[in-house]
C-alpha cells in the first residue's frame, strides 16, 4: 500500500442550483518521501487535492487513506488531531499572527501538543536554524521580507515534525530570487528529513524541485511528467 492512497475521491459542493464538483473519481497513489507538484488552472481541482489530503476538508465520496488510516472516515475532533499530528501547511500569504515574534509564530504550532517549555523552545530553535532565520526570532512579521515571512511560515509547518508538507502556491506571492531560496529549502526538507511535500503551483519553474508533477484538469488527472518517480495514477 502506498503511504497516500486515493480511490474515488469526489468532492462536490452546491452553489445555488448548480453542483460543482471540483474533483471528480480521482484515483491517486503518492509514496513516502516524495516530493509532487500539482499543476493545472484555476479550477481544476489542485487546491481542493491538497485540502483532503491535508485534512482540511472532507471528500463526498471515494476513500483517502493515509497510512492505512482511511482519513474520510474519521470523525471531526479526530480528524484536527490527525492533522495536528501528521500534517504541516504552508500558505501563499504566510498566515502569520501580525502581533507575534517569529518565534511565537513557530511556537504557536506545538500549542496542542504535550510538550514542556523547554522542549517547545528546543523544537522552535530548531526548526528557526533550519529555514535559515535563528537570527530574526524575535522580530514581527512586519520586520521582515516576504522570503523571511514565508521562511518563519515553513519553520512553523515543520515544527511539529510531520510527516506530510503540504504548500498551496508557497511562491506565488514572492519575486524570483526568494522563489528559488524557498523552493531549494523545500527541497533541502524533502532531501534531508524525509518529509512527503506536495505544492501547488501555477509557475513550471516551481516544479523543477519536484522529482514529479501532476497535471490537473476539471477534476481529472491529465498527466504525469515522463520519468516521474513515486506516483501512480489509475483510470486518468
Amino acid at each position: 500500500m502506498a503511504f497516500i492512497e486515493c480511490r474515488g475521491l469526489t468532492r462536490s459542493y452546491q452553489k445555488g442550483a448548480t453542483t460543482i464538483t471540483p474533483l471528480d473519481g480521482l484515483d491517486l497513489d503518492i509514496e513516502r518521501g516524495t516530493f509532487t507538484a500539482l499543476m493545472g488552472p484555476s479550477g481544476s481541482g489542485k487546491t481542493t487535492l491538497l485540502n483532503l489530503i491535508a485534512g482540511i476538508d472532507s471528500p463526498t465520496s471515494g476513500s483517502l487513506i493515509v497510512e492505512g488510516i482511511d482519513i474520510a472516515q474519521l470523525s471531526r475532533s479526530k480528524l484536527a488531531q490527525w492533522r495536528a499530528d501528521n500534517v504541516g501547511y504552508i500558505f501563499q500569504l504566510y498566515n502569520l499572527i501580525p502581533v507575534l515574534t517569529a518565534y511565537e509564530n513557530v511556537e504557536l504550532a506545538l500549542l496542542l501538543h504535550k510538550l514542556t517549555a523547554k522542549e517547545r523552545h528546543k523544537k522552535v530553535a530548531s526548526a528557526l536554524e533550519l529555514v535559515g532565520i535563528a537570527d530574526r526570532y524575535d522580530h514581527f512579521p512586519s520586520q521582515l521580507s516576504g522570503g523571511q515571512e514565508q521562511r518563519v511560515a515553513i519553520a512553523r509547518a515543520i515544527v511539529t515534525s510531520p510527516h506530510i508538507i503540504v504548500a498551496d502556491e508557497p511562491t506565488g506571492d514572492l519575486d524570483r530570487t526568494s522563489a528559488k531560496e524557498i523552493m531549494v529549502l523545500l527541497r533541502q526538507i524533502n532531501q534531508e528529513l524525509g518529509r512527503t511535500i506536495i505544492v501547488v503551483t501555477h509557475d513550471p519553474k516551481t516544479t523543477e524541485y519536484a522529482q514529479r508533477t501532476l497535471h490537473l484538469d476539471k477534476g481529472k488527472l491529465l498527466e504525469v511528467q515522463p520519468g516521474a518517480r513515486g506516483a501512480r495514477v489509475y483510470n486518468a
